[in-house]
């Protein structure tokens, strides 16, 4: 497995975009919602928060065990979220894709799938990974019901895994695509991608 490096990553509705400090201003003016941040282990409701998870990012690429990314709709041009590859293991070829959110108004759209579907095929194809890992909240029913549909396989849940902001004491579920299922699953994403509209 080669080690992520920065990577712009496109398709038909998406551009992933190495992440800089240089997209504060527009991650804050579509990521300071609540309900983005009701699941996640850090909370986001200022731009100097933001700003501190941005940081974490950085130095997580800095460290290598990170790879950050800002979402970007392709039609428009906008920001609408992050993403990143972390728990980056080159001896092992796995890593984990987490720490995404998509601001609401772009939330049942193709941006996510297409997103998802462009880190697991550069990570596969582009960097050798033999496992790509996913995991979320237990309590978080729509996560886990979003990351099933995306082909990816429910492995089980670590009990009292995490302590999330604010102190509440999280189980975690796990979850992955290995290099056998990535076919597949390329397949599945890309007939879901089918369905929505061409911009």
């Amino acid at each position: 497995m080669l080690p992520p490096t920065p990577v712009t990553l496109e398709g038909d509705f998406v551009r992933l975009e190495p992440l800089a400090m240089s997209h504060l201003e527009p991650l804050c003016a579509v990521g300071l919602d609540p309900s983005l941040w009701e699941w996640t282990v850090s909370k986001v409701a200022t731009c100097e928060q933001m700003a501190a998870y941005l940081q974490d990012a950085l130095d997580g690429q800095a460290a290598g065990t990170m790879l950050p990314f800002v979402t970007i709709e392709r039609a428009s041009g906008t920001v609408v979220g992050s993403s990143r590859y972390g728990n980056i293991d080159v001896t092992n070829r796995r890593l984990e894709i987490g720490w995404t959110w998509v601001a609401p108004a772009w939330q049942r759209t193709a941006i996510n799938t297409e997103a998802k579907l462009l880190m697991m095929r550069h990570a596969f194809d582009g960097l050798g990974c033999q496992r790509v890992e996913l995991k979320t909240d237990a309590r978080n029913e729509r996560s886990r019901r979003a990351i099933l549909r995306l082909g990816a396989k429910e492995e089980g849940r670590l009990r009292k895994h995490m302590v999330v902001a604010g102190g509440r004491v999280r189980d975690t579920v796990y979850f992955s695509v290995i290099d056998d299922e990535w076919p597949t699953v390329e397949a599945r994403l890309m007939a879901m991608l089918s369905h929505h509209a061409q911009p």
